[in-house]
């Protein structure tokens, strides 16, 4: 199916080796995900979100987007359709407001479901919707489930509030379509729910069947002699849950970055003060 990159930082950085120059780089995975790209990143606190329906590997936009962004939060997405047309309105990453979202799976039983799910999205999200495909749907049904808790604006959003909206949104869903199928090789028509959301501040994600792994540090650090905000937890994992910068991804990147998988219905994110925390959803 598809493949996500996420990443938030205590600092801006530039994410071109992730998405560009590595030999298994997004960029060089795109073949395999032919069906689109998108890259959000964020400016003086408001989301840029960039899309083609064109593969990232042929497309020089790509490269040129790629070249410069710089940030302390991207989100990027190659597509392999499943349901919904190619066209930009159908290509990831999906934006309300300050916050951005990327999936990589299947709702199950979609075209049965649609309407029930959508009549479950508050009215005043739902008009958003202008894609025909499940993963938008999914998105603004998430954001339901988190307006209810706390006002989607704030800027320190708190993790705890996007864990229960998380939890909340995969079991309306998995009580509809059926469960998460645990086999990343699984049937591509099988409901699987991984994604990746963040406000620029806040980001979180959740393994829904489909692989993803994250980092928190290196082996070595290249910057570590030069690096302004660099710490112990830079090159070892947290002592007390404060991390630097938070890499999530479909598959581990080549690099210093030291990985870890998720399991299935795990949830990963930091909050606006870069505190990790780590749950089952």
């Amino acid at each position: 199916m598809c493949r996500i990159f996420g990443f938030r930082s205590v600092i801006q950085s530039q994410v071109h080796r992730s998405l560009v120059s590595a030999d298994n780089a997004l960029m060089q995975q795109s073949g395999r995900h032919p069906d689109g790209w998108g890259v959000a990143y964020y400016n003086a606190g408001a989301p840029h979100v960039i899309k083609s329906v064109a593969t990232a590997m042929d497309d020089n936009l790509f490269r040129r987007v790629s070249g410069i962004v710089t940030s302390e939060t991207v989100l990027a997405h190659l597509r392999k359709a499943t349901q919904g047309g190619l066209s930009i309105i159908n290509t990831h990453p999906f934006q309300y407001g300050p916050w951005v979202f990327v999936h990589n799976g299947n709702v199950g039983r979609f075209a049965q479901i649609r309407d029930e799910l959508i009549a479950r999205i508050p009215p005043v999200l739902r008009r958003y919707i202008l894609g025909d495909t499940d993963s938008e749907v999914l998105f603004y049904l998430l954001l339901g489930n988190m307006a209810r808790r706390c006002d989607l604006a704030r800027p320190g959003y708190p993790i705890a509030e996007v864990i229960a909206a998380i939890r909340e949104t995969v079991a309306e869903i998995v009580a509809l379509a059926g469960p998460i199928c645990e086999r990343d090789d699984g049937p591509p028509d099988s409901t699987f729910l991984t994604f990746v959301l963040t406000n620029g501040t806040t980001m979180v994600a959740h393994q829904g069947g489909k692989g993803l792994h994250f980092t928190t540090y290196k082996r070595r650090c290249p910057d570590r002699d030069t690096c302004p905000s660099f710490g112990p937890e830079c090159e070892s994992p947290s002592a007390d849950g404060y991390v630097k910068h938070l890499v999530v991804s479909s598959e581990p990147l080549q690099g210093e970055n030291v990985w870890t998988g998720l399991g299935v219905g795990e949830i990963v994110g930091v909050d606006w003060r870069m505190q990790m925390t780590r749950a089952l959803a």
